[in-house]
């Protein structure tokens, strides 16, 4: 079993920028689709982006798309590099792992995400 650990949320004004971290505590090695959701109180769970670690190949929501990066680091860390942030993405986030492929677009990517692993979460709060 994997065990996440998230970190680097926080508060920011609108427009500003945030890194996550995710650290498993075992080796991802090149066959994870890992990546991360978010739910904010009253709402449903959403996909934010994922990657997978075989091909790098990444997926995101359209919610995200040209704001936030994927990537992974020294072939375990996972990050979340959110820019241009807005009060709508004021959630939890949760770092996901699962030891399978994305599938090859971001629907199956968070289907695959839902059957792994998942971390406790950290708060973002954006502010207007």
């Amino acid at each position: 079993q994997v065990r996440l650990v998230e970190s680097g949320g926080g508060s920011v004004q609108a427009g500003g920028s945030l890194r996550l971290s995710c650290a498993p505590s075992a080796y991802i090695v090149n066959t994870y689709c890992v990546g991360w959701f978010r739910q904010a109180p009253g709402k449903e769970r959403e996909g934010v982006a994922a990657i997978y670690t075989g091909g790098r190949s990444t997926y995101y929501s359209d919610s995200v798309k040209g704001r936030f990066t994927i990537s992974q680091h020294n072939a375990n860390t996972l990050y979340l590099q959110m820019n241009s942030l807005k009060p709508e993405d004021t959630a939890m986030y949760y770092c996901a792992a699962a030891a399978e492929d994305c599938g090859g677009d971001y629907r199956l990517a968070q289907e695959s995400l839902d059957r792994g692993y998942w971390g406790q979460g950290t708060q973002v709060t954006v502010s207007s």
